[in-house]
């Protein structure tokens, strides 16, 4: 939002500009400033290109990273899903709604929260948190489970970590000096 009001103010201060010089070219000033334009305009066209480019370059970086956070979140609590399969019955139905739950509380809160540059990283997401302490509170019988418990804490420690990338940013801007 910053960087659209910061190409509105250009264009604005670049309209200022040209109708102060309009309504002062009149007579010998009119022949002086026919004379500077041809010389200012290619300077001034690559400094305006330059600076396009290196905000574009952040702009670019912090979708990518954005794409790789939400991907790696979206993968990780994929695979918890897949492995609850593992613990069939009621932990496998409970760790299904804790994860759906965290989803609809990233989609309905967060994401909203996200876009204003306002959400927080002060308060872990409650259905994230219980997934992981339901996943540390199963007793695997055999070997295989005791695998799929250790993989399931790991992805929903990465899907955490993941939704504080994410988090974070979403709280990026583009540099004051760029602006």
């Amino acid at each position: 939002m910053d960087g659209v009001r910061s190409v509105w103010g250009v264009y604005l201060a670049a309209g200022v500009i040209y109708w102060v010089i309009t309504a002062l070219a009149v007579g010998e000033r009119a022949r002086a400033f026919k004379g500077i334009l041809p010389g200012m305009l290619p300077p001034l066209g690559i400094i305006f290109g330059l600076f396009m480019a290196f905000v574009a370059a952040q702009v670019w970086s912090d979708v990518e990273r954005a794409k790789t956070a939400v991907n790696r979140e979206a993968s990780a609590l994929r695979a918890v899903i897949l492995l609850t399969a593992s613990f069939p019955g009621e932990p496998e139905a409970r760790l299904h709604a804790l994860v759906r739950r965290h989803i609809t509380e990233a989609v309905t809160q967060e994401w909203p929260l996200m876009a204003q540059q306002c959400a927080a990283l002060t308060v872990a997401p409650p259905a994230l948190v219980e997934a992981l302490q339901l996943t540390f509170a199963l007793t695997p019988p055999g070997e295989g489970q005791a695998a799929a418990q250790r993989e399931m804490a790991a992805l929903l420690q990465n899907a955490l970590d993941a939704r504080r990338q994410r988090i974070i940013i979403s709280q990026s801007s583009v540099n004051r000096v760029k602006r």
